[in-house]
């Protein structure tokens, strides 16, 4: 017996490792919580980063479907730059409470569908900035126990030490010309104390915010004395896509672009136009938010707590076949993720693919993606193909790890845009 409860006890302590070494994401563990925002408060729906030492601050808002008031709480965790939890103690990256309590909330007003909006700005009186940089996930969880996870937002903090250059250019490859954009970039590593560059430093690409796409350089092509250039020619290649589709709901009064039908009555229902293959030979420019979404009411006072919600009904018209896989539809409005509650189900009678989404009053892009069956990635390809001319935003991250140290520290940050704003 004796034997057989170390054995447990050893198997428990297994699984905890395992469980806290785990990437974190952003997920909504909640389902009645809808419509996360996470941005620097200086730009609504900008990058969730802010500089080390600042007056910058974060701000997170969200909606509860349930109604009523519930005591949210939250704490933020350091993390590598693999988003594993970092091996310190929050002693060493915060100072002061490591919890508390979100205050800041309203009931929903004149709408159908009735919510709570709660929002929260980090840093603030009651828990202070982290001590040092490097990636960071804010937590929220209800009646200040962590077992009952609501969601988890990731965010940066910037302590700014090294300068970087970056451009967009055709791939390599002559057979992706058309359809790639090759990433190139130095770091100018400046003062920085950089013994084994290999080592030292990890600089990490990324689309349009979507974690699926990150590319992590861990060695440079070649060094130039404070320089460390990357432009190997297989490395940092990626997929121009092509522009987001859109919607506009702002106001439930008229249809506006790409909305067909809205019937108001014990619900809020909005039918959106059906949806063609774009996948196209020539490019074909039309404005988007680089899968951004923008809560709003133009017919209210205080979007955030008049913009109704509407039950949203997608149609999308392709030849693929549900033997063959599934179709998705992702947007920052979901965090990209592929499960049941996106994914569309295939009508035979009009051979179309379908679904329903309740989504607050707003603008919001999106896109659909396959998933072939027994595939672990999807195709972002297989409805809107390819083109080098999309515009598309990339974040270039700049990780460095002290010799000796026990965590990663981010010292550099730049944006790229592949194409000046029209």
């Amino acid at each position: 017996m004796r034997k057989l409860l170390l054995v447990l006890i050893l198997a428990a302590s297994t699984l905890g490792v395992f469980a806290q070494n785990t990437p974190y994401t952003d997920q909504v563990f909640t389902p009645a919580i809808k419509t996360v925002e996470f941005y620097n408060t200086k730009k609504e729906q900008s990058f969730p980063l802010i500089e080390l030492n600042s007056s910058q601050q974060l701000l997170l808002a969200f909606d509860d479907l349930r109604g009523s008031s519930r005591n949210f709480y939250y704490t933020v965790e350091h993390c590598d730059e693999n988003w594993n939890p970092t091996n310190i103690a929050q002693s060493e990256y915060l100072q002061g409470f490591n919890e508390d309590q979100i205050r800041d909330y309203n009931y929903s007003s004149s709408t159908v569908q009735k919510y709570t909006h709660y929002e929260l700005k980090y840093p603030n009186q009651y828990l202070a900035a982290p001590k040092i940089s490097g990636n960071y996930v804010l937590k929220v969880y209800e009646d200040g126990d962590k077992s009952r996870m609501a969601l988890i937002r990731r965010f940066y903090v910037l302590d700014p030490k090294v300068s970087m250059m970056a451009e967009v250019a055709p791939s390599n490859d002559n057979s992706l010309r058309q359809t790639n954009q090759k990433i190139n970039f130095q770091i100018d590593c400046g003062n920085l104390r950089v013994q084994n560059p290999n080592y030292d430093i990890k600089a990490l690409v990324v689309q349009n915010r979507r974690p699926e796409t990150a590319v992590m350089n861990t060695q440079p092509a070649s060094i130039q004395g404070n320089r460390l250039i990357y432009n190997d020619v297989n490395t940092n290649d990626f997929l121009g896509l092509n522009e987001f589709r859109h919607f506009d709901t702002r106001t439930l009064k008229l249809n506006s672009d790409r909305v067909g039908h809205i019937y108001k009555d014990t619900a809020n229902t909005v039918v959106l136009l059906t949806d063609f293959t774009q996948n196209q030979p020539n490019y074909a420019f039309y404005y988007d938010n680089n899968g951004k979404f923008f809560p709003g009411n133009s017919d209210g006072s205080d979007p955030r707590i008049d913009a109704d919600y509407a039950h949203m009904y997608f149609t999308l018209a392709s030849t693929k076949s549900p033997d063959e896989g599934s179709a998705y539809i992702v947007g920052m409005f979901n965090n990209y993720q592929l499960n049941d509650s996106n994914k569309l189900y295939y009508d035979p009678a009009d051979r179309h693919f379908h679904i329903q989404m309740l989504m607050k009053q707003g603008v919001y892009d999106y896109e659909y993606v396959w998933l072939p069956k027994g595939a672990q990635k999807p195709d972002d390809t297989a409805f809107a193909g390819s083109h080098y001319e999309t515009e598309n935003e990339y974040q270039i991250f700049v990780y460095y790890h002290p010799a000796g140290a026990r965590w990663t520290e981010l010292v550099g940050y730049r944006p790229l845009n592949t194409t000046p704003k029209r």
